[in-house]
């Protein structure tokens, strides 16, 4: 039977965390874009307990109006930690604007655009303050693709993308955040749906199968299967043509 130790993880990942700085940007601050969601609160929180407060720092990047933004405040407000906001309403409305006539805006481009504008802003904010910038992805959503490339499946470390989503809530517990946090409803923030509605299946169901292969519809592991194959290449290396000079 599967079993999960969250306080070895935890402490596992602060000292990955403190190494990986040690190494990468001795003096740098870790840079979270804080969502509200467990993810992001959880990242945060790790950075804070390898680096303490002072050296991370969040943004709030919202696009216009976002109806969940309260839960940043209260993440950046239990952590302590100093925060800015970026709105992104304006360049992604800017870039949207100047699509020719002849081009018809597709769906995922509307959906995608403002993940990467986010990043674009994230990096930039990131290098004007001394920072490094945290993937906040998990194993769960990575496993079938559901991270937008260039967009949030980026970063400059990652301390999550090999836990699934139900682990990641473990360790926040074990970090101490509040339910407010843990439990809420992860959504991507861009299609005004769940996550697990645009899924069509639950986390527990997808974890359970990711670490057991274990699951009892064949329907939903048939779609599992399908989604983490079709969405593959998003974490394999760029293809590059090997060329070999005489």
């Amino acid at each position: 039977m599967y079993k999960f130790d969250a306080k070895k993880v935890k402490d596992e990942i602060v000292s990955f965390i403190k190494d990986w700085f040690d190494k990468n940007g001795k003096d740098c601050n870790a840079v979270v874009g804080i969502s509200g969601g467990v993810d992001s609160s959880v990242a945060a929180a790790l950075c804070v307990e390898a680096l303490g407060k002072e050296r991370v720092r969040g943004l709030l990047m919202p696009c216009g109006e976002q109806e969940d933004i309260s839960y940043s405040y209260f993440l950046c407000g239990q952590l302590g930690i100093s925060f800015d906001v970026m709105n992104i309403f304006n360049a992604v409305t800017a870039i949207n604007n100047q699509f020719p006539p002849s081009v018809e805006v597709s769906k995922q481009t509307i959906i995608n655009l403002p993940a990467r504008i986010r990043m674009a802003t994230l990096y930039a904010y990131s290098q004007s303050v001394n920072g490094r910038v945290v993937n906040t992805c998990n194993l769960s959503e990575d496993w079938i693709g559901y991270s937008t490339r260039y967009g949030d499946s980026v970063g400059d470390f990652s301390p999550l993308s090999k836990l699934t989503k139900t682990e990641v809530k473990l360790i926040g517990k074990e970090l101490g955040l509040s339910n407010i946090l843990i439990d809420k409803v992860p959504t991507d923030g861009l299609c005004g749906k769940t996550d697990e509605e645009n899924f069509g299946f639950s986390y527990e169901i997808l974890d359970k199968y990711i670490r057991t292969e274990e699951i009892d519809d064949l329907d939903i592991k048939n779609t599992i299967d399908k989604m983490h194959k079709k969405n593959l290449f998003k974490f394999q290396p760029m293809p590059c043509f090997e060329y070999i000079a005489n």
